[in-house]
């Protein structure tokens, strides 16, 4: 018993230092600490002694698990393809992520050798199989280890593109009756952007900024709907696109998709109650009929057990 119960206790420190390395690397890099921390002395009204004591302020993730990721992530990407790095970029742009992919592959290759580490260590010392098997065990956790992060990021995809498309419709007819009322589209847009906080909301006031910064508005919605990959976004998008160059009347498009995307909202609302039955056959077929033909049939079974045939009747 008590050879099982430290390569028990070793499993659980090495998943909790995984999980305190994978929640470290995950804060936003948008922010520089090193200000943080000095905007909290300027308001505190403390004399800062010295950068050195600022530095150790600083939390332990930026001072050494990021700059660790980094430095093991630039070696290994001298070996990655070039095209996964672009299919990590990719995804992290989808998953409206701000973390680089240099971080993100070093997340990667930190997580596949604990996962290796703890497979291995469950294999060998805990399960104590054959060879191939423990060394399988051990390859299958490194797999899992390095595909973890890339099924995390594809779940806050599709989380972020279900709360666009719920948001898409609310957000049309809010700018429909912005623009019949005199406001213009970039304004209209503002007005989504100041009263909700979804990802669509966000996504306008990105779009919102890139105008102010001399971008064309074609162009900026162009790119919003290449970060967001949603289908009705797209339509929306080329249709404003398509007005704002041949001058076609702004509320016209507007009320024309707010209509459409109310009926494509419908319809979804009705193909998932058509699955709702055939979803429900799953569980109904593995948990509740077994447990009724127990609950019938057991009673039987146990005379016929017991007694015979004879004693059923």
């Amino acid at each position: 018993m008590d050879g099982i119960v430290i390569p028990l206790l070793i499993l659980g420190a090495m998943a909790v230092i995984g999980a305190l390395v994978y929640v470290g690397l995950r804060e936003d890099r948008d922010r520089d600490p090193l200000q943080d921390r000095l905007a909290q002395f300027a308001e505190e009204d403390q004399p800062v002694e010295t950068l050195d004591e600022i530095e150790m302020s600083i939390p332990f993730s930026q001072r050494v698990l990021v700059p660790f990721a980094q430095g093991l992530a630039n070696i290994t990407m001298r070996f990655t393809p070039q095209q996964q790095l672009e299919q990590s970029r990719r995804k992290l742009e989808l998953a409206a992520s701000t973390q680089d992919p240099t971080t993100f592959f070093g997340i990667r290759v930190i997580a596949t050798f604990l996962f290796g580490i703890g497979g291995a260590l469950l294999g060998f010392v805990v399960l104590q199989e054959s060879l191939m098997i423990n060394i399988g065990i051990a390859v299958g956790g490194a797999l899992l280890g390095f595909y973890f992060p890339i099924m995390s990021l594809n779940s806050k995809i599709r989380k972020r593109q279900e709360n666009i498309l719920k948001a898409l419709p609310d957000a049309l007819d809010l700018l429909v009756i912005c623009v019949e009322a005199g406001l213009g589209f970039d304004m209209a847009m503002g007005k989504v952007y100041e009263k909700w906080d979804n990802e669509l909301s966000l996504a306008f006031g990105r779009v919102l900024r890139e105008i102010q910064l001399g971008k064309l508005r074609r162009e900026a919605l162009k790119d919003m709907s290449d970060r967001m990959d949603v289908p009705d976004v797209n339509s929306f998008t080329a249709a404003i696109i398509q007005a704002d160059q041949l001058g076609v009347s702004m509320s016209k498009i507007l009320r024309v998709q707010s209509d459409q995307m109310r009926t494509k909202r419908r319809q979804r609302a009705q193909e998932k109650a058509q699955q709702a039955p055939v979803k429900m056959m799953i569980p109904m077929v593995l948990l509740i009929f077994p447990s009724i033909w127990i609950v019938l049939l057991g009673p039987a079974a146990l005379k016929i057990m017991n007694g015979g045939a004879g004693a059923v009747f």
